[in-house]
């Protein structure tokens, strides 16, 4: 290890710190202190050493303030020289271990904003709250409610903020987001092995929001209804305070050919083992259209696979706008993509059918449904559609009682170009969104649907553009990039302004 020598005059700014660590040692060594619990240790212990490293950050930015070099005069982002001094200019800095206080020169003139050189040396927050307490607050509000974190703070017994703080600090951290992913992709990046899958998949999930948060045409269907009861809303009322978030998810998979058997029979699996997807990125988005959205998971598919070496799968749902979103965003990138509607959904058409035609004979819906259902995975999809229409009229069931077979006739017939799962099963392909459904329980309703939650819109989508970046392993990385940023938009050329030095 290297060791560096201190000089005297150093020392003296951690006079503080060494006082601590003296008391702190003192107190370890106090024959009272001897009958402590391990447990009652460690908070002593913790108390203490949080100000000791409160204090080392004291000491370093008093040194740093007295070494400040003397220039003649500062030259600001604006061109103009500043020659106007004033010494002993105090900020006070909120730190992960408590508050600190910056001292540091300005220099400014008539009618001129004042420029702290040390400030960009510092890269110091146009607010109180450092990097690194705004990094612990993003940890915490990312898996639970914004008091959750303002408490975790409290009893951690460093920084403090408080919630309104903490829910402006959030979305001033989520602003570098497009940004981030925006920036070229690295080689590890690009550049994918071309005999994997590339697959894009996205789904919708309803965030209950205050009503400045609400879309146009929800806000005026809100403002329009009669609450029919006085101390809660209806059932039908509840779906006018929700704005849509959509969730994208893109990740590449190698293929996995199966067979219709293997899919329904949990004994039949293949020898080799279900590949896991890789460089999953999954984000949500509340604020941008469902079709914004879209066009951002093709963009980051293209910016994987640049040249379409990869096979492009689309694994939807079937919600028609949805759909329609897709085929705009493979026409606009000129993209060739085939798209996989969820096997699960067709399973819960096929056993509400089920229900209809067999309502008091469970052995026979569970052979009925898993007949209907190994024809699907074999691409007799429309031979199925058929079946069902006819099983309905020689039931000779009424109108209302062969809604659901009707239903699923008119689901498996209008989709069929997309359940072509004969062929998807041959090269591979996934057939189920679950990676999509699980996105949309964990990333968003795990977090926004706190009990009693109505969120305004920025927060919104400042949290989900935080637990996007949590569940795709890109927080850390951002974090720096956002910082990074930070330091070109509050001090924008060199990272201190031009100085001319003093004449000798």
């Amino acid at each position: 290890m290297t060791s560096y020598a201190i000089t005297a005059s150093a020392i003296e700014h951690y006079a503080g710190a060494l006082a601590q660590f003296q008391s702190l040692l003192g107190n370890l060594a106090d024959e009272e202190n001897q009958r402590l619990t391990h447990g009652e240790l460690e908070a002593m212990v913790h108390t203490e050493g949080n100000e000791l490293l409160r204090r080392l950050i004291q000491g370093h930015f008093d040194q740093r303030s007295v070494e400040e070099p003397v220039h003649e005069r500062v030259v600001g982002e604006d061109g103009v020289a500043r020659t106007h001094r004033r010494e002993g200019c105090q900020r006070r800095l909120e730190s992960r271990f408590g508050e600190v206080i910056v001292t540091r020169r300005g220099d400014g003139g008539r009618s001129l904003d004042s420029v702290f050189p040390l400030d960009a040396q510092l890269n110091l927050p146009p607010d109180k709250y450092s990097h690194g307490l705004c990094g612990v607050l993003v940890e915490e509000i990312v898996g639970g409610s914004f008091d959750e974190a303002v408490d975790h703070l409290t009893r951690a017994g460093g920084g403090q903020m408080a919630k309104r703080q903490a829910e402006e600090v959030a979305v001033q951290l989520s602003q570098d987001f497009d940004a981030f992913y925006n920036q070229p992709a690295t080689a590890h990046q690009a550049g994918c092995d071309e005999g994997k899958l590339l697959v894009i998949t996205a789904d919708g999930k309803g965030i209950v929001m205050h009503p400045s948060g609400l879309r146009d045409a929800t806000r005026r269907a809100m403002e329009q209804e009669a609450h029919k009861q006085q101390t809660r809303l209806s059932p039908g009322e509840k779906k006018n305070r929700k704005r849509m978030a959509t969730v994208a998810s893109v990740y590449e998979v190698d293929p996995y050919p199966r067979t219709p058997e293997q899919i329904l029979d949990p004994e039949q699996q293949p020898a080799s083992q279900r590949p896991r997807p890789q460089n999953k990125r999954t984000w949500a988005r509340v604020e941008p259209s469902q079709g914004a959205v879209i066009e951002e998971a093709f963009a980051e598919a293209l910016r994987r696979d640049p040249d379409q070496r990869m096979c492009w799968v689309v694994l939807t749902d079937g919600q028609e706008d949805l759909l329609r979103q897709v085929a705009a965003s493979a026409k606009r990138y000129q993209v060739e993509i085939v798209v996989v509607q969820d096997f699960v959904h067709v399973l819960e058409y096929l056993w509400k059918a089920a229900f209809a035609l067999h309502p008091d004979d469970a052995k026979a819906r569970e052979t009925w449904v898993m007949d209907r259902a190994r024809a699907v995975l074999q691409g007799k999809a429309k031979d199925v559609a058929v079946g069902l229409r006819r099983a309905a009229t020689r039931k000779q069931l009424d109108q209302g009682a062969r809604k659901p077979v009707d239903k699923a006739a008119d689901y498996i017939d209008n989709n069929s170009e997309r359940l072509q799962y004969d062929r998807a099963l041959t090269h591979g392909l996934p057939i189920a969104t679950g990676v999509i459904e699980g996105a949309c329980r964990h990333l968003v309703k795990d977090r926004m649907d706190i009990t009693g939650a109505r969120w305004g819109l920025d927060r919104a989508e400042a949290i989900l553009k935080l637990r996007s970046l949590k569940i795709s392993g890109d927080l850390p990385a951002y974090l720096a990039f956002h910082f990074e940023q930070e330091q070109r938009r509050h001090y924008p050329g060199p990272p201190i302004p031009v100085a001319v030095p003093e004449a000798a």
